[in-house]
């Protein structure tokens, strides 16, 4: 699609532009968080008229992307943005990145696992046709965010629908007020060699921060939306997967600030670091701070953690149905995780143990936090709960960049009245 980028810039002549504290000028304030570390994070705040752009279409969004480059730029999302549309705005559906060949049904007679077993990963003609259909959904729905860059909703309504946002080896990136929703992959891929029966696995995370630095998540609101797992088929006795994680923190990114989102209705949530072999790459890196998030009815990975210094507090934890969810704070190696100060919400009698999960032995600071408005030690409560998994204490870190810290018992208030798209003021 060709498109005049200089019909999107904004505003037009004789309309006054926000400045200063306004949301699509702001940087990250001092202190808050790892993402105020070294320099801080500024994102497009110095953009000059011709590199702020007013969005509408995926489309539009993928060009001013690639107009912005690498100077400091201002891309204003309106309404929804909808990945699975081509440029004219026409819908899209997962038939039309189909390969030619390609048969889902003629895939579930192939790889049943009556006929392959579960002793092997798939491979074959049907596989190689998954994967090119995947391969063709994703040239569609992934974009790189380019350094130095604000993306910033307008008003209450700015959505990103089946979009997967790449913020890959740059710096200083804002990303604020957007609803990211439904990132679901047309074409999982059955492994039966995870777990004991096998697992449908997908592509395509909302958000993904890729070896990337001085990142400013801010404000947005992720969900499944439209898809959500719990209405969606099962194949070879195991959920037909569609969604993989909501937002990634991988691969060596560092100095990440993650504040007054609304994370919710969905299983794998918020990784950080994803792969026990990547010491050379992510030792030292993966320092990232989340607070004043809601996470509501996630059932994992909020978050699970590989080697960095995180620090979690006055986060909002809530659970609806105790039979969904799984745990909180994942326990990886080398990680040094510090939580303190959140509150949780959660049925009456349900078992606290598996707020935290041990993957791999690392100790861990666990403080302040209550659960219903009362002070729980939920590290103590796990290690009697589950002796097989007992964790160490102190992680031995103090975290000092907190703009403010707020009492664990007004926090439900707080962040339920002030966290997700359409909050930011």
């Amino acid at each position: 699609m060709a498109l005049t980028l200089t019909a999107l810039a904004a505003p037009a002549q004789g309309q006054s532009r926000p400045a200063g504290p306004a949301a699509e000028r702001a940087a990250l304030p001092a202190n808050d968080g790892w993402a105020a570390e070294s320099g801080g994070t500024t994102g497009g705040r110095d953009a000059t008229a011709d590199h702020v752009y007013t969005v509408t279409t995926w489309a539009e969004f993928g060009a001013a992307l690639g107009a912005a480059g690498n100077s400091p730029s201002v891309i204003r999302v309106k309404g929804t943005l909808d990945a699975l549309s081509d440029g004219a705005g026409n819908a899209l559906t997962c038939e039309d990145y189909e390969a030619k060949g390609y048969s889902f049904a003629q895939y579930l007679a192939d790889y049943d696992p009556a006929v392959w077993g579960y002793d092997e990963e798939v491979s074959g003609e049907q596989e190689d046709l998954r994967a090119a259909s995947a391969k063709l959904q994703g040239a569609q729905v992934k974009v790189n965010v380019p350094a130095n860059t604000t993306i910033v909703g307008v008003g209450k309504d700015a959505r990103v629908l089946g979009g997967s946002l790449q913020v890959k080896d740059v710096d200083n990136v804002i990303i604020r007020n957007l609803t990211f929703e439904d990132a679901f992959d047309c074409f999982p891929q059955w492994d039966p060699t995870d777990g004991a029966y096998g697992e449908w696995n997908s592509e395509y995370d909302n958000l993904v921060l890729y070896g990337s630095t001085h990142v400013w998540v801010d404000h947005n609101t992720f969900t499944d939306g439209r898809h959500p797992d719990s209405e969606q088929p099962s194949y070879f006795g195991r959920l037909y997967q569609q969604h993989d994680g909501l937002l990634d923190i991988v691969r060596g990114a560092d100095l990440v600030t993650v504040s007054w989102n609304v994370i919710k209705d969905h299983d794998k949530t918020i990784l950080i670091g994803n792969s026990d072999s990547l010491a050379a790459v992510d030792r030292g890196k993966l320092r990232v701070t989340l607070h004043h998030n809601q996470f509501k009815n996630v059932k994992e990975r909020a978050p699970r953690v590989r080697f960095g210094k995180v620090d979690t507090y006055n986060n909002h934890y809530v659970v609806e149905r105790a039979e969904n969810y799984g745990y909180s704070f994942g326990i990886g190696i080398e990680s040094r995780l510090v939580a303190e100060k959140n509150a949780f919400t959660v049925p009456r009698g349900m078992p606290l143990g598996p707020v935290l999960k041990l993957w791999k032995d690392s100790p861990v600071t666990v403080a302040g936090n209550q659960v219903n408005g009362k002070y729980v030690d939920l590290l103590a409560v796990h290690n009697a709960e589950i002796p097989e998994e007992t964790l160490r204490p102190d992680a031995g870190w103090t975290p000092v960049l907190r703009a403010s810290v707020d009492h664990p018992r007004a926090v439900p208030g707080l962040v339920d009245g002030g966290a997700g798209a359409g909050r930011l003021h």
